[in-house]
C-alpha cells in the first residue's frame, strides 16, 4: 500500500518543471508497460499515481500558465477514463494500441511543457 501523504509531501518539494518531468516519465512507463508482458496492476498503479501528480501540480500551475494547467486537467480526465476501463482496455488490442498512441503523445507534450529538455540543451 502506498503512503500517498508522504509521497505528496516529497513531490511538492520539487519545482513545477521537475514535477512535470516525473509525470512525463510515468506516462512513458505506461506506454512501455503496455508493450511488454507486465502485471496489469502495475499500469493501473501508474495511472493512479499520474492522476495524483496532476492533482498536486495543477493548483500551482494555474498561477503561471492557466492554459497548460487546463491541458493537464484534460489529461487527468483521459487517465481517469482509462483507469476505470482498464480491465476492458487491456484485453482489447485495438483499445490498448490507442492508449499507447495517446499516452506517448501526452508524455511528449508534458515533457515539452516542463522545459526540461530545452534547459538541458541550453546547458550543453
Amino acid at each position: 500500500m502506498t503512503d500517498w501523504t508522504q509521497k505528496q509531501e516529497r513531490f511538492l518539494q520539487y519545482n513545477i518543471p521537475t514535477r512535470l518531468g516525473h509525470l512525463a516519465a510515468n506516462l512513458a512507463r505506461i506506454k512501455s508497460f503496455c508493450d511488454h508482458v507486465t502485471p496489469q496492476d502495475a499500469v493501473a498503479s501508474l495511472l493512479k499515481e499520474s492522476l495524483y501528480f496532476i492533482e498536486w501540480t495543477v493548483p500551482n500551475m494555474v498561477q503561471t500558465d492557466v492554459d497548460q494547467a487546463a491541458e493537464l486537467v484534460e489529461l487527468g480526465r483521459t487517465l481517469t477514463r482509462w483507469l476505470f476501463s482498464w480491465d476492458k482496455i487491456r484485453t482489447d488490442s485495438t483499445a490498448l494500441t490507442q492508449v499507447q498512441t495517446e499516452v506517448s503523445l501526452w508524455s511528449e507534450r508534458v515533457l515539452d511543457m516542463s522545459g526540461l529538455l530545452s534547459e538541458s540543451t541550453a546547458l550543453a
